[in-house]
């Protein structure tokens, strides 16, 4: 089974494909824009169109060289991207672990190729598959003129411990590609990325697609029904992987819709007069895995800022119109006033902090519970303190 095509970004494509035709193209490419708007199968295109025996205004998908791409099977092509570390493997054994885990990611993307843009678990690029990377790349090309190495999600070459081992590691094979090895690196936090790894890629961004092109997707390439891709079109704010991740799994809820729902419960928790359903939220938490928190504390966000639209009458800016009757009651019973919304956002991102510190799990989520309310209700949380 092949991947599926390329949907939407065609002024990105116009101007890979300019570049390339007049041999200009970057040996370093930084592809940046939002989680699960397509960078990587942009980047997997783009591959294609530098081994492509007869190029156009793309690949062509139809020489040999392109059916081998299409099917993940072309062998100067390397495509790496963020894994759950090995349980139980450590030192020379853990790259050779990382590489079977790959091949058999791989194998999972041939037999489904339409996958959500996001996974409960903890994965990362470890050290292990930068000396991969580095192994192959001293190789010469079986095919093509020289190897191209796709890294999706180059953020997380920094390791969840903050040691900055792998992304220095490859820093080291920017800075000295050997031959013509093109490297396509991408991100939705180039922010995270070390600054001197930045400095060696040229970066383009790959913006949101909007609504209705996601709503297109979902229909045309995933078979939705109309209702729900309109309704997850709605939430995706322009990325299709992350449309998907909304949409019902087995009857059970989709990752994000499950951190939607979750979120708004902390919101609304953070809006009440009495500290008590906050703290058994906080409880309800594990002890550990705080780095789960991050994408729940995202959604926080959202709904602050969903909040403040809701409080000030502006229903049309609310991203998530379904729940719109719940904001504009909560916004109207806590006497939640506009203008302090923003200034619970450093709560979030303080929280953020700490969970990719790994910090007890219900200790941020009671910290931050705290300062939302302190921030959203001042008056009523010194009431509450001093009663």
């Amino acid at each position: 089974m092949t991947i599926h095509p390329v949907f939407g970004h065609e002024g990105v494509r116009e101007i890979l494909v300019k570049a390339h035709a007049r041999g200009v193209l970057p040996s370093t490419l930084l592809l940046h824009g939002p989680r699960g708007v397509g960078k990587q199968h942009l980047a997997l295109w783009l591959a294609r169109l530098t081994v492509c025996k007869k190029p156009g205004d793309g690949p062509c998908d139809e020489c040999g060289p392109c059916r081998m791409a299409l099917a993940l099977e072309h062998p100067d092509i390397h495509w790496y991207f963020p894994l759950a570390r090995p349980e139980k493997v450590s030192g020379d054994r853990l790259a050779d672990a990382l590489e079977t885990a790959r091949h058999e990611s791989l194998a999972e993307i041939r037999a489904q190729p339409l996958r959500r843009s996001w996974s409960e678990g903890i994965v990362a690029l470890y050290l292990g598959s930068v000396a991969n990377i580095r192994q192959r790349a001293a190789k010469r090309p079986t095919m093509a003129e020289g190897p191209v190495f796709i890294v999706g999600q180059a953020e997380t070459l920094v390791p969840q411990e903050s040691s900055p081992q792998a992304a220095n590691a490859l820093l080291k094979l920017l800075e000295e590609p050997p031959g013509a090895a093109r490297f396509i690196l991408t991100s939705s936090e180039p922010g995270l990325l070390l600054p001197t790894l930045r400095s060696r890629a040229v970066p383009l961004l790959v913006p949101p697609l909007p609504n209705d092109r996601v709503r297109d997707f979902l229909e045309q390439l995933a078979g939705v029904d109309a209702r729900t891709a309109a309704w997850a079109a709605t939430l995706s704010q322009g990325s299709p992987g992350r449309a998907m991740a909304f949409l019902p799994d087995d009857g059970e809820l989709g990752p994000l819709e499950d951190l939607r729902r979750r979120a708004l419960e902390l919101v609304a928790a953070a809006t009440t007069d009495s500290s008590v359903p906050g703290h058994e939220l906080a409880i309800g938490f594990p002890p550990a895995g705080a780095r789960t928190l991050i994408d729940l504390f995202s959604f926080v966000e959202e709904w602050l800022r969903d909040l403040a639209a809701a409080a000030t009458g502006a229903d049309s800016l609310v991203i998530n119109q379904d729940a719109l009757p719940r904001l504009k009651k909560l916004a109207e019973a806590a006497t939640v006033h506009p203008a302090r919304v923003p200034d619970a956002f450093p709560a979030v991102e303080r929280a953020r902090e700490l969970a990719r510190g790994n910090v007890n799990p219900q200790l941020v989520v009671s910290g931050l519970l705290r300062d939302l309310r302190r921030t959203l209700r001042p008056g009523r949380v010194a009431l509450s303190a001093v009663s």
